[in-house]
């Protein structure tokens, strides 16, 4: 009697590679969430750490991330990504300029917020101008909102709009440095920023002011 040999099912290979994609997926996302908490705790933690963190091998993160700047510049990614998101939410169907930026501004803080630890590290890992470079679909939005804010009257700087997003910039940068030595907490400073950037464009202070405290607090609930 003869025995026939099993056939093994159709698409096994297929699953098993899928598997295989899935736990590496897996194991990514483990080391961008550790990393993430490791260098926000120690900026100078090692990738032996992360990995110690994450429950991998060392050469899985470097399988991943080929070195400690590549890594960071993923967390990088992730931040931009998620504060683009953040922008483009604050800015859909808006009806004022001034708020628009007011509530975009409010949004992208809390994104950064949770990333301005890591800001020195992605400075020396993609520079400035790497940044600005991610960030350039963002930029361009907010200087058609400028725009607009200074053709109705709601701006009254003689600023330019394309050099009114490096004055936001610096605004929000230099707060998150403020926030990092302790020179502010980083609520109040999560509403300065868009206070500080709407006075500079010409709003009265009374105005930026109430406007930012009636959207942070309607972000709050």
């Amino acid at each position: 009697m003869s025995r026939t040999k099993p056939t093994p099912p159709r698409g096994g290979s297929a699953g098993a590679a899928s598997a295989a994609a899935a736990r590496a997926d897996a194991n990514r996302r483990r080391i961008l969430d550790v990393a993430h908490a490791e260098l926000t705790r120690d900026p100078d933690a090692s990738m032996d750490q992360i990995a110690r963190g994450a429950g991998v091998v060392r050469r899985t993160v470097y399988g991943h991330f080929p070195s400690r700047d590549a890594l960071v510049t993923a967390l990088l990614d992730e931040a931009v990504e998620a504060v683009m998101a953040a922008h483009s939410a604050a800015y859909a169907n808006a009806d004022d300029p001034a708020r628009a930026v007011a509530a975009a501004m409010l949004g992208v803080w809390r994104v950064t917020d949770r990333y301005r630890l890591l800001l020195s590290l992605a400075q020396r890992a993609v520079t400035m101008d790497g940044i600005r470079e991610r960030l350039a679909p963002m930029n361009a939005a907010g200087a058609a909102m400028f725009q607009r804010a200074l053709d109705e009257g709601r701006f009254t700087t003689t600023v330019p709009p394309r050099a009114l997003v490096y004055v936001l910039e610096s605004i929000v940068f230099g707060l998150m440095e403020a926030v990092n030595d302790g020179a502010i907490d980083s609520a109040e400073a999560g509403r300065a920023a868009p206070i500080t950037f709407l006075t500079a464009a010409g709003l009265p202070l009374k105005e930026a002011t109430a406007l930012v405290n009636e959207l942070a607090s309607a972000q709050a609930d």
